[in-house]
């Protein structure tokens, strides 16, 4: 087991700066830099004459190494992250861009597990049931509800239930992640119960599409296992029904759905992104929006490194865990 995770993180490593490439290009595309927006701000909030302003822009490129070539920029982005564990400067924060990530991330990792554990744990009580009463009332709203949850966009769900909690029921926790009196006080179970006043409406947003899926997914493998020929045996010989769903039938239609927990962490990022900029939450997601907009190389750069960073992790967890569940597996490495 330890050779193989040794292995999976050594081939990880040349897959984490592959991607930190293609990101480095992808956000350099737009056109300008973040010096052009200052240059405007110079021009329409200072007053600057056009010719005043294109020179503090170009002095701020030449401070901030944002007139050197593309490559050099990136080997320094690098270089720093590798050596001294620094992700860059923001420009638009300015403040070093690890620390603005070590502020923010925990914050939005609380919120994608605690949207993926509820959708997990949803999703395969669901499927169970589906599955074991196909095609009953319960069945299809089920699969209706799973088709729903599939294809609504987030973000619009989001602005429902702003709309709902601000206009209609006048919901005064929005907007923050916990209250003042707890902000710097230690974890306790009434900080716990305040954070998720304030969070609730993100984790049911970034868990709903994953609930549909899961249902989907364990529906769907649990009647093929349920129609398998060692479950036929089992019924066979007297075996109960109970007996024969969760302990023969569950963990081997469990197998996808361990697999899929590889991609789940980014794909529960991005519905708290959707979500957390609609709500405007204290996380990574508006932030990482802004930095899109005003063209915040180092901030794009790093959360899109952490992103992938987390990507690899979950699949490498994935992996250990679907050995330990299946020994075929671990027989195989």
């Amino acid at each position: 087991m330890l050779e193989y995770i040794l292995r999976r993180l050594l081939i990880s490593i040349p897959l984490l700066l592959g991607i930190s490439v293609v990101a480095f290009i992808i956000i350099q595309l737009p056109p300008g830099d973040f010096a052009t927006a200052y240059q405007q701000y110079l021009i329409n909030q200072a007053n600057m004459s056009p010719q005043e302003a294109e020179k503090a822009a170009n002095e701020y490129r030449k401070i901030y190494g944002l007139d050197q070539p593309v490559p050099i920029q990136y080997l320094r982005w690098i270089k720093g992250i590798v050596t001294e564990g620094k992700f860059g400067y923001s420009f638009a924060y300015k403040q070093d861009v690890a620390q603005l990530i070590a502020e923010r991330l925990p914050r939005t990792l609380f919120l994608a597990l605690a949207a993926h554990l509820i959708s997990t744990l949803v999703g395969i009580i669901i499927g169970i049931y589906s599955a074991t009463h196909k095609y009953s009332l319960g069945d299809t709203f089920a699969t209706v509800f799973a088709f729903i949850g599939t294809a609504a966009p987030r973000f619009f769900l989001a602005i429902v239930i702003v709309y709902y909690l601000v206009i209609q029921v006048k919901y005064p926790y929005v907007n923050r992640f916990v209250s003042p009196q707890y902000a710097f006080a230690p974890m306790s179970w009434e900080k716990f119960l305040d954070i998720l006043k304030y969070s609730w409406p993100v984790i049911a947003i970034a868990g709903f599409g994953g609930v549909a899926r899961n249902m989907r997914v364990m529906r769907a493998n649990l009647l093929d296992v349920l129609n398998s020929q060692y479950v036929t045996t089992a019924r066979s010989k007297g075996v109960r029904e109970s007996l024969v769903v969760y302990k023969h039938a569950v963990p081997n239609a469990l197998h996808p759905i361990i697999m899929y927990q590889g991609t789940v962490l980014p794909y529960m990022l991005q519905g708290e992104l959707e979500a957390a900029i609609v709500l405007n939450m204290p996380s990574l997601a508006p932030m990482f929006y802004s930095s899109l907009v005003n063209q915040d190389i180092y901030v794009s750069g790093g959360f899109l490194f952490i992103y992938s960073v987390l990507l690899v992790v979950g699949n490498l967890i994935a992996d250990i865990m679907l050995s330990v569940l299946d020994p075929r597996i671990r027989l195989g490495q």
